[in-house]
């Protein structure tokens, strides 16, 4: 991903040498850009400058309007470098960097977003932010040339006063980005239902999801919801004549799981899912998810079919797992790298127009498949001849945006001849860099995905991927975040460590390769090692390996992302009980007791430390299988397991005719003394450490788990 140059007299700036696709974006920007680093820092310094920081990513569709209307201004280019040093950061890069400013324009402006545009004194506190300016004062809003004068002017006034505005700001933000839980009066207090009472009450009946537009994919709310609807069953309902297997509908909090469909429902057919293509773009404009930000993101899409098997599991309804692999499919075919791991993200813009890539008109349709065809498919999928998108900004009416208004099977001959005609279009841009973070919610989607769906191939691409961030990024114990053009760097983050723990504890479950046991294990340890807080329970989000910073952040609330601390903690549990580590396990218990607090007074910024919680203090089912891997009994017990939503279980196996079968039972000492039955594969399943006795039969592990009630129907 490269930005051409508009003016091929100009020459290119600072950017020019760095990897970052965002910042390649900007090297040829009038305005002398540095990329955040000492130079910047000592030369704002030495020239008692304040420093101008811009922080956005490669796919951001606001980023690339203000850099069209401003920074390839010459006229505020020349001012921004007569004034400031001007800092430009990809926040994908320095998560670090974009946490602790978004914080800032947060406290200052009172909103966020990107491009986030901060000014800083040369010691780097911020003193005034935003996000986006226009370039020249209009419908209200105050200008960006304006914004930089009056600050320059208010610099070179009265910068003692900014200073001191700066340092109360800091000591704020310092406070904030290290917040200390206050202690609970009545630990016993309830620890879901605050979250659960406000997802009810901002849940839209209407079109599903939460709150008014922009909708955002809310995967953490259907995580919670998903997990509390499966908790607060799982001592397996009966009829009145005490029969078990009541079929779903009748679970007294079928709320809980009325939301999640709806909302599962309502995303799938909206424009928000590429109807074509699979894959979800970024969010609704709008509250009926019809109108996208086109933009497409590896996190979102990795997360989001997560949540899409685990409602297949629970509902057996093929829509999810057709949404599910469709998704799957796209990242396969647009977002993999030659390596084998997945690139970031691909723009919302094809030539400064947002979402032309995916738009029809009514008239492309027909002349692609016919009369007849055509009208089929332009009822089906909401097209008409006046269009549906309107944005003043496209560069031609009359589009659409496919979604379904129906419930019939998706017309797939008609998709392929119009992905056959979309593929000769000009793609957006793709940011090509490799995230560890972002790759590991990826690897561990296909490795789940490899399970519910009994599909080799996606066991295969998150085994490839995992590989390729173990040999390409990993340096004596310790992560690299970034990989491009076949050159990794920068320190990896709490999110790296702890989601790549988690995807890897995932893939052992797909797989029973202790393999990736052994390697969670060393980055756990790692992660310990570097992001420890010796004053609390909860991890720093970064290592001391990172310098510059004004503050270190613990991230306990969820962004886009699930919370480093989240994660960390599940990963502390998921390994603790697999290996039998008690010391993991407190950890665990620690993170998640610290925050109960934020958890009760702030439940949807922490909907995915709540899943956290569900895990440790729903029931603890820990299965062992034994027997050959490839054998048909052994595969018909996985496959009970697989087919069910049963989101606390820990899985191992032990296959005594393997050349590591002793080595496999010392690392995992739940698997000692656990034989076949009579020469039979069997099951041992314990919940919160009551064991039963082995069973060799589908039937027999479905009864024990207790799980019939939670599908719909009996496979």
């Amino acid at each position: 991903m490269t930005h051409d140059n508009p003016n091929p007299t100009r020459k290119p700036n600072r950017l020019i040498h760095a990897s970052s696709p965002y910042l390649l974006q900007h090297a040829y920007n009038p305005v002398d850009w540095y990329p955040w680093g000492e130079e910047a820092i000592e030369r704002a310094r030495r020239e008692h400058k304040p420093i101008f920081l811009s922080i956005g990513y490669a796919a951001c569709h606001w980023c690339h309007v203000m850099e069209r209307e401003s920074f390839e201004d010459a006229d505020i280019a020349q001012y921004m470098n007569e004034h400031f040093v001007n800092v430009k950061v990809d926040r994908e890069e320095r998560p670090d960097l974009d946490t602790i400013y978004m914080a800032a324009v947060q406290m200052i402006s009172g909103g966020g977003g990107w491009p986030m545009s901060v000014f800083l004194t040369p010691d780097l506190k911020p003193f005034y932010a935003g996000t986006y300016f226009p370039p020249i004062d209009k419908y209200g809003h105050t200008g960006f040339m304006t914004v930089l004068k009056n600050v320059a002017t208010a610099w070179e006034q009265k910068a003692y006063q900014l200073r001191q505005n700066a340092n109360e700001i800091n000591n704020l933000l310092t406070r904030y980005l290290n917040y200390e839980s206050p202690e609970m009066e009545n630990q016993d207090a309830a620890l879901f239902e605050p979250a659960l009472d406000e997802l009810r009450s901002t849940y839209d009946s209407t079109h599903g999801g939460f709150g008014p537009a922009p909708k955002f994919p809310p995967v953490f709310a259907l995580e919670l919801l998903l997990r509390q609807y499966a908790t607060q069953e799982s001592g397996v309902p009966t009829d009145q004549s005490g029969n078990a297997n009541l079929p779903i509908g009748t679970n007294k909090n079928q709320d809980l799981l009325n939301m999640v469909v709806h909302t599962l429902d309502a995303m799938s057919a909206g424009g928000m899912f590429d109807q074509l293509g699979g894959g979800f773009h970024r969010y609704s404009v709008d509250e009926s998810w019809l109108v996208p930000h086109f933009e497409k993101m590896l996190y979102d899409n990795a997360q989001l079919v997560r949540v899409y098997l685990e409602a297949y599991q629970l509902t057996r309804d093929p829509s999810y797992k057709q949404t599910a692999t469709a998704t799957l499919d796209y990242l396969l075919r647009d977002m993999l790298d030659a390596g084998g791991a997945f690139h970031s993200a691909e723009d919302a813009d094809t030539n400064g127009q947002e979402g032309m890539f995916y738009l029809w008109t009514h008239d492309e349709i027909i002349s692609i498949l016919g009369e007849a065809d055509g009208a089929e498919f332009c009822r089906r999928y909401g097209v008409h001849k006046g269009g549906n998108f309107n944005s003043n900004e496209h560069y031609h009416q009359e589009q659409n945006i496919l979604h379904r208004v129906d419930d019939q099977e998706p017309l797939l001959d008609f998709h392929e001849k119009l992905m056959a005609a979309r593929a000769k279009r000009l793609r957006p841009l793709k940011d090509d860099k490799i995230l560890v973070s972002w790759n590991a919610l990826a690897i561990g989607t296909f490795a789940y995905a490899s399970q519910v769906l009994n599909n080799d191939r996606y066991r295969m691409a998150a085994e490839r991927a995992a590989t390729f961030i173990l040999v390409n990024m990993l340096r004596d114990d310790a992560l690299l975040r970034i990989h491009r053009q076949g050159v990794s760097q920068q320190p990896a983050f709490l999110d790296d460590y702890a989601f790549l723990a988690v995807a890897l504890i995932d893939l052992y479950e797909a797989t029973f390769n202790t393999h990736w046991l052994i390697e969670a294990d060393r980055l756990v340890r790692t992660m310990i090692d570097l992001f420890t807080d010796l004053d609390s329970s909860s991890f720093f989000l970064t290592s001391a390996q990172h310098t510059d910073l004004i503050a270190r952040p613990k991230p306990i609330i969820d962004g886009a992302e699930p919370s480093g601390n989240a994660m960390a903690a599940m990963a502390l549990w998921r390994l603790g009980r697999l290996l039998e580590k008690p010391d993991y396990q407190l950890m665990a218990e620690r993170i998640i007791n610290e925050n109960r607090p934020v958890m009760h007074d702030m439940p949807r910024g922490m909907l995915k430390m709540l899943c956290a919680a569900d895990l440790i203090s729903g029931p603890q089912i820990d299965i062992a299988i034994v027997g050959p891997r490839d054998h048909a009994a052994t595969q018909a017990l996985l496959n009970v397991l697989h087919s069910r939503f049963l989101p606390s279980k820990m899985v191992a196996m032990h296959d005594a005719s393997s050349s590591d079968a002793a080595a496999t039972v010392n690392l995992m000492p739940m698997l000692e003394s656990k034989e076949m039955v009579s020469g039979r594969p069997a099951a041992y399943v314990c919940r919160d450490s009551v064991c039963d006795a082995p069973v060799t039969t589908p039937d027999e592990l479905l009864r024990l788990l207790g799980a019939e009630h939670l599908i719909g129907v009996t496979e």
